[in-house]
């Protein structure tokens, strides 16, 4: 019997999911659908998301998956239909605003993104700071940080983000 390999996570969050991505922007409804889910069960519970995981499945997503690897993709789905324009800039960046510009995402907000342990939070927290980041932020980067996130994410997130330099007194 041939022991089937399992596809690494890079290549599945690379061009499958880049392609599911801009399918998605041009199925409005589907989209629409997506974007109003505002907590992951809405989300597992939501059409368009079983049609993303039956794609993730042909390009070769385990299909035996366990329950928190499944509420990472649900939470990818729910994220990506929010992305408007995928840009080379990861999320941290993307928070830290243009040079010269103010933070898009205040401090105190990104500590406490740090600070979320559950995929649930960190679905919510993400949700509400995408359009502070006007919608644009790295695809494939959001997918694995999402499907990654544990402390080592966290730390690579505080390295990327540009924190506010204090002016002393």
């Amino acid at each position: 019997m041939i022991e089937k390999k399992p596809i690494p996570v890079d290549f599945l969050f690379g061009e499958p999911l880049f392609q599911w991505w801009e399918t998605l922007a041009k199925d409005r409804a589907s989209r629409a659908t997506l974007r109003r889910c505002s907590t992951l069960h809405e989300v597992a519970m939501c059409p368009a998301y079983q049609k993303f995981y039956r794609y993730m499945l042909i390009r070769g997503w385990p299909d035996e998956s366990s329950a928190w690897k499944l509420e990472k993709l649900a939470a990818i789905a729910g994220l990506l239909s929010h992305v408007e324009e995928h840009v080379a800039a990861n999320m941290p960046k993307r928070m830290s605003g243009e040079e010269g510009e103010p933070l898009l995402l205040s401090e105190l907000r990104f500590r406490a993104l740090l600070k979320v342990d559950t995929t649930d939070d960190l679905f919510v927290s993400l949700r509400r700071a995408l359009p502070l980041i006007k919608h644009k932020t790295n695809i494939k980067q959001l997918a694995l940080d999402v499907y990654r996130w544990n402390d080592r994410a966290k730390k690579d997130w505080a390295y990327s983000y540009s924190w506010p330099i204090k002016q002393s007194a």
